[in-house]
């Protein structure tokens, strides 16, 4: 049996919860012991009695939960004062996002906390299986806030995405082919608004001609492309993601003072790092927003927590059956078992266990098995 816990989320205006009453009932039906504290799943809709009829034990408070489970699952990385509760050997199993935040990586080293990112956890052919049900929501979101920030009364160009007939419709450039550039790119479309994505892969690109049947205009992501289509741009969409590295800074600042004022970024990569040069600071969902060179800045972290139920359900219906291959077989065997989850292990014993986080954060790699 083993000891499964989760906090409420403390994040601001983080809504999502780390498992819903049907990953509770899974855990409890293998004979693990879930805690969870009171009202952790309320902004996501399951009330506390959802989770108490599943099995979960409800516990008041969430150093209650951090002091008696074995593994404990988050949505977002801890926060300082949650970081401070975490033990060696504990398993900690949520996004991480390690290379934007080297203070946590170093304190989760001197802990000996055993760390496994749902955003690294990957496939032989690359996927990112954890990753790929919030990138789809954080692209479709992205659209979302892109079209309501250039709304006048945002301080935006007051350009309607899809425009009226007779009327240009708004033109929105997506950096990056990816999970996120493709749901976004989708969402835009469906708008009526133009669409540019760039990618460095041609392969890529061609696969996106044939779904979208040249609605979309496709370029090589170099400098010069980049600085032309962001100038073009009412709504920027970073969109690039390497796994377990910071993101690529591929939009300077020079490209940022060329746009339009009142025109939007959106940075979904901003808990990366970002991909803009004055994507200087994180955001939050109380405070989103801010301006420079006349333009409007989203850098918030945690999109997809503005919809939490959607969210929540689609988390746990990936990171579930991973969570139960913890619990069931204890840390090493699962690892051992499963080279797709082995992948997500990034600290153990104090050591690094990420080839790119690593390399991100200049510290030593270690194997974990050594």
């Amino acid at each position: 049996m083993m000891i499964v816990g989760i906090p409420r989320e403390i994040k601001d205006t983080e809504s999502r919860v780390a498992i819903t009453p049907a990953g509770v009932q899974a855990l409890t039906e293998h004979g693990h012991k879930v805690l969870i504290e009171a009202q952790a799943g309320a902004a996501s809709g399951f009330s506390d009695q959802d989770y108490k009829a599943q099995g979960a034990q409800l516990v008041a408070q969430a150093s209650d939960v951090f002091a008696q489970s074995e593994m404990v699952l988050k949505v977002k990385e801890p926060l300082a004062a949650e970081a401070k509760q975490l033990r060696e050997g504990q398993i900690l199993f949520t996004y991480l996002h390690l290379a934007a935040v080297p203070q946590l990586a170093a304190e989760l080293a001197q802990r000996k906390v055993t760390a496994i990112a749902y955003e690294t956890v990957q496939t032989d052919g690359g996927d990112l299986p954890l990753l790929k049900p919030m990138s789809e929501v954080a692209g479709r979101v992205a659209v979302q806030i892109g079209a309501h920030l250039l709304e006048k009364p945002q301080g935006g160009t007051g350009v309607l995405l899809g425009g009226v007939p007779g009327v240009d419709s708004a033109h929105v450039v997506i950096i990056g082919g990816g999970i996120v550039g493709t749901n976004a790119a989708e969402m835009a479309i469906g708008l009526g608004a133009q669409v540019t994505m760039l990618d460095v892969h041609p392969d890529r690109l061609r696969q996106i001609d044939a779904i979208y049947g040249g609605r979309i205009n496709q370029l090589i992501s170099n400098p010069f492309n980049v600085a032309r289509s962001v100038q073009q741009a009412d709504l920027l969409i970073g969109a690039v993601l390497l796994a377990g590295a910071r993101a690529p800074r591929l939009v300077t600042e020079a490209m940022v003072e060329s746009m339009k004022d009142g025109s939007v970024i959106v940075d979904v990569a901003i808990d990366q790092g970002g991909i803009v040069e004055t994507m200087d600071r994180v955001t939050t969902h109380s405070d989103p927003t801010y301006i420079k060179h006349g333009v409007i800045h989203y850098a918030v972290a945690n999109m997809p927590g503005i919809v939490p139920q959607t969210s929540t359900w689609a988390l746990t219906n990936v990171t579930l059956p991973y969570i139960v291959a913890l619990a069931d077989k204890g840390l090493r065997q699962a690892l051992q078992d499963d080279p797709v989850l082995a992948r997500g292990l990034n600290f153990h014993q104090g050591r690094c266990t990420h080839v790119a986080l690593a390399k991100s954060l200049a510290m030593e790699y270690a194997d974990f098995r050594g």
